[in-house]
């Protein structure tokens, strides 16, 4: 019987999924490294008994199980040519908190942040803190041993391990706790698989011989940050091996073991007190990496509770980046490295103390040129621009990147400045500079070389650093891997760091846990090579994608989607904020990810053998719940602006398979709305019939908008400014097509505040914004209307005359799509520059002095915002909040909520209808009705005030009908 005809059988017998079409085989090919290797099949369990099937499957077969949780992977551990196995949608269970002991039992699938929050209410936390911390999950943690940026207070991973429960490589279960030593050699005794791996460890680790050479030749014991290989150097702390500790726990050997050994089900951690209230954070700035290197070793003197470092390379990257951009508020000039040192203490004033004293020790010993202090919520700012380092660097325009192949070095922090001055030293040899970040208080440093892996001479590059380096990190005794694990890119190397004869010693271990030789199959013992299975390939010549959109300030559409890198920010909940990825947090589908899009389209435009390289059903797949909110283009750290790419697969695909009716509607709506305010009373009759819904495929639960009596086109012509006095001057006024057909009474709200603020509102004939046609992949249409508005508006707006606009999605495309789409680029920058959301016009309008609150009534009002999805991307809600907190009494807040899911016609669109409402129930509706009767939303889109009407029966108002309602 042929593997497909098996594996039909197998997901038959599951109550998960089981996935083994192309598009899923592709989005798990890789992770968050450099790495590409295509599996047989991807496995979504729901039970223990579904792993237990597919581990018993995989042995008979002679494939592989590749466990995942997030896939934020940086050294390849979680790809592979057998199965790959997802615990993240269905594993997600905190199952037990036992306050006494201070413990947690969860599941592999509960992400960090999750299980903080659940943690937080009882004064305790989960130590070791990741810079994925929002979207990694405790599976992984366990697998790669991790540790971040508060490992020098809290520990590792493995230090919280109390028993981790899974399923060994026959399918049997197994529990690993702490034994008595009396206890461990009863487990040896039976024939079992359980049995066999207690008495192999055993057998292996009494012998003097063995111990000595373990405590040779492994990294030294200073260096707490330290995955290379097996553990077995931990188990050696037992006094059943020579040790001094009266208890040995096994699963100490599995956290670290990337799923070579056993394939985890449950775990129980320990749990620390929550860090002291008071923290103060001090940035260092310096003028060579060096420097700041050397300034660890006194600062480490003082009780540091983080220490981190970020070079100018990444600090740069935050340039460019919508999200962080904000986050540089603390720099001073242009530092070569930064370094963040907090502290912390239950008492403010000790706190403060102690900062100052940090602050003393390094100006008396010469380091750093400013020395910044930073206080409250601004700390989290920073730690947030720390964070998006590594997605930051996918940011990095063309082909040369930093590549992770050194990544993850820790050394004795005392070794630390020598280290990395043979480092640079090295690295200038090779031509090369470098880049440095991550937690230089445990002596480790993520490296990462620049290179270009589609050149061969680079390819050769990548491997001759990491064998230098692995030869530097051996002469201090260091740990090649710190935290990442070992993987494919590091496993290689293992028998050089620890030495030929431990090495045999982890092969055997391996046997003795995987005798048939099943459990992630190429990492840590008998590795794959590091230079091959790349996600690029070296040498080749790269296919000349042709699009219709400019995407040269990428180098092309190709390179606008490797800048994934697969950190996966994609997948973070709503509890995390923000708004990106909303089909993900409908769904929990890795398909459904920004990195499943970006990964998706490198694939076909990479590898598709057709003339039309778009002409894919299974892009149509990946990205038709993508609702186009822009939200990656600001949140995704490397700036993968998934709504553009959506928007040229559509185009392109749509060229090949024709455009369906239902699109063709919808993107001409300007046009049909024109024709049917003619007669709206008719038209609104007409299409809110079912008949007339079930034939265009519109959901029966939703209501088609209602065309307004008159235009706002018509108001205007009758209500044109007659008076010459306008203080404080003009404005142009962009009448979207949304405004002009059905929210007429906004239009005219927005035009009466304007006109009594003292401006003279235009308004000229334009044409649409072209956001329909954007949104349905018509950009021909979309291309000679942002052609015709750019030439309309050159020469009329300017920073004295702007154009400001009602919705958010129609006039964000002059500083979005319009600069993609128009021929006179000059002229389309220089219109982007004076168009602006009419928030964004009020909170510079309001600064400059020129709008002011004795215009407004003193009435009470309280107000909760919702933005935009256009907005939080492309401008910034909190030009809504400073627009209605004008008024004195007004009392504003915003909400931290995602995307509604509406999504203009997506959530009208039968087969969507129910995830449209899925998104709306994240985040949105639950803190609507948890809203009072009295209390005004506010939400700038129309697709908003529709899906909050929809979803909570609440009626949202424009900002400006709110703020046009308080004016005396």
């Amino acid at each position: 019987m042929s593997l497909s005809k098996e594996l039909e059988q197998l997901s038959a017998s599951l109550e998960g999924t089981l996935l083994y079409d192309d598009l899923h085989k592709t989005l798990y090919s890789t992770d968050a490294s450099v790495y590409r290797i295509r599996p047989k099949a991807v496995a979504v369990p729901k039970t223990i008994e579904d792993i237990s099937k597919l581990i018993k499957f995989a042995a008979k077969h002679q494939i592989s199980i590749t466990p995942r949780t997030a896939g934020t992977s940086l050294a390849g551990q979680t790809v592979g040519d057998g199965i790959v196995v997802d615990v993240s949608k269905n594993f997600t269970k905190i199952l037990n908190f036992d306050a006494i002991k201070k413990t947690v039992t969860v599941q592999p699938g509960v992400i960090r942040d999750e299980l903080n929050l659940f943690l937080k209410p009882h004064g305790v936390f989960f130590g070791p803190n990741t810079s994925t911390t929002n979207r990694c999950m405790i599976g992984g943690m366990v697998g790669n041993n991790s540790s971040g940026t508060t490992s020098i207070r809290y520990g590792v991973t493995r230090d919280k391990i109390v028993e981790i429960k899974g399923l060994l490589s026959d399918g049997s279960e197994v529990v690993f706790n702490e034994l008595t030593s009396a206890e461990f050699i009863e487990k040896t005794k039976g024939d079992t698989l359980e049995n066999k791996i207690y008495k192999s460890l055993y057998d292996e680790l009494s012998v003097k011989a063995t111990q000595d050479e373990i405590i040779k030749e492994f990294p030294k014991p200073e260096i707490h940050r330290r995955n290379t290989g097996y553990a077995v150097d931990i188990l050696l702390k037992s006094d059943l091996f020579g040790g001094t500790e009266p208890t040995i726990n096994v699963g100490k050997l599995l956290c670290g073991s990337e799923g070579t050994l056993a394939f985890t089900t449950e775990i129980t951690l320990k749990v620390d007190d929550l860090p002291p209230a008071n923290n103060i954070m001090v940035v260092a700035h310096y003028h060579s990496i060096q420097e700041s290197l050397e300034s660890v070793v006194v600062a480490m003197k003082h009780h540091l509770y983080t220490c981190e470092m970020i070079d100018d390379t990444i600090l740069d990257c935050t340039k460019t980046s919508r999200e962080h951009i904000k986050n540089r508020f603390f720099l001073v000039g242009e530092p070569k490295a930064i370094m963040m040192f907090e502290v912390a203490s239950n008492d403010a004033q000790d706190a403060e103390n102690q900062a100052n004293a940090l602050v003393a020790d390094l100006e008396k010993n010469n380091f750093g040129y400013a020395l910044v202090k930073i206080y409250g919520a601004d700390i989290e700012k920073v730690n947030e621009l720390r964070k998006a380092g590594l997605g930051l660097l996918g940011s990095i325009v063309g082909d040369d990147k930093a590549a992770d192949s050194i990544e993850d070095t820790a050394v004795e922090l005392s070794d630390l400045p020598a280290y990395i001055a043979e480092f640079s030293a090295m690295m200038l040899r090779h031509g090369q500079g470098a880049i440095y970040y991550a937690h230089a208080g445990a002596g480790e440093l993520h490296l990462r070389p620049v290179l270009n892996l589609k050149k061969t001479s680079d390819l050769k590059l990548f491997r001759t650093i990491a064998t230098d380096v692995a030869i530097l990190v051996k002469k201090y005794r260091g740990s090649l891997s710190g935290e990442h694990g070992d993987g494919i890119v590091r496993g290689e190397f293992i028998p050089y760091m620890i030495g030929e004869t431990n090495y045999e010693l982890l092969k055997r271990i391996k046997l003795a846990f995987d005798p048939n030789s099943v459990l992630n199959i190429g990492k840590i013992v008998n590795a794959l090579k590091m230079d091959e299975n790349h996600r690029v390939i070296s040498g080749r010549v790269e296919p000349d994608i042709k699009t219709f959109q400019d995407f040269s300030d990428s180098l092309g559409i190709l390179r606008a989607a490797e800048k994934c890198n697969g950190s996966g920010d994609c997948r973070k909940l709503p509890s995390a904020g923000g708004a990106m990825c909303p089909s993900y947090r409908a769904t929990k589908n890795e398909k459904e990810t920004t990195r499943a899009r970006a990964n998706a389209l490198r694939e076909y435009l990479t590898y598709s053998e057709k003339e039309n390289k778009f002409d894919q059903k299974e892009l149509y797949e990946v990205f038709e719940l993508c609702v186009s909110c822009k939200a990656c283009a600001s949140e995704c750290p490397s700036n993968v602006d998934v709504a553009t790419l959506k928007a040229e697969f559509l185009y392109q695909y749509q060229k090949a398979n024709g455009f369906s009716t239902r699109n063709k509607i919808f993107a001409h709506n300007a046009k049909l709305n024109k024709m049917g305010s003619l007669f709206p009373s008719i038209t609104n009759f007409i299409s809110n019939q079912s008949l007339v819904k079930k034939s265009m495929g519109i959901a029966p639960e939703r209501q088609v908008p209602l065309l307004a009596k008159k235009t706002f086109k018509k108001w205007y012509e009758n209500h044109k400014p007659q008076q010459n006095n306008f203080p404080n001057g003009q404005v142009y006024l962009f009448n979207d097509e949304f405004t002009n057909y059905y929210d007429v009474n906004i239009g005219i709200d927005a035009f009466e505040l304007l006109t009594k603020l003292g401006y003279e509102v235009v308004v000229v004939d334009h044409e649409e914004s072209g956001r329909t046609y954007l949104s349905k992949g018509f950009l021909e249409e979309a291309k000679k209307i942002a052609n015709a508005n750019v030439n309309i508006f050159k020469d009329l707006i300017s920073a004295k005359a702007p154009l400001i606009g009602i919705e958010p999605s129609a006039i964000l495309t002059f500083r979005d799509e319009y600069l993609r789409l128009a021929d006179d680029k000059e002229s389309a920058e220089k219109v982007a520059q004076s168009a602006f959301t009419i928030e964004e016009f009020f909170k510079k309008e309001i600064i400059d002095g020129k709008i002011k609150s004795d215009s407004f009534s003193e009435e009470k009002k309280e107000i909760k915002i919702h933005g935009h999805c256009h907005q939080k991307s492309l401008s910034s809600v909190e030009a809504t909040f400073a627009m209605l907190n004008l008024p004195a009494n007004n009392m504003v807040t915003i909400y931290n909520s995602g995307c509604c899911g509406m999504a203009g016609s997506f959530g009208y669109e039968k087969e969507h209808y129910q995830v449209s409402m899925q998104m709306g129930e994240d985040t949105l509706f639950p803190k609507v009705r948890a809203t009072a009767q009295n209390v005004k939303i506010a939400a700038a889109g129309t697709s908003c005030r529709h899906q909050i009407f929809d979803g909570t029966n609440r009626e949202a108002q424009h900002p400006v009908s709110i703020l046009r309602s308080s004016l005396k």
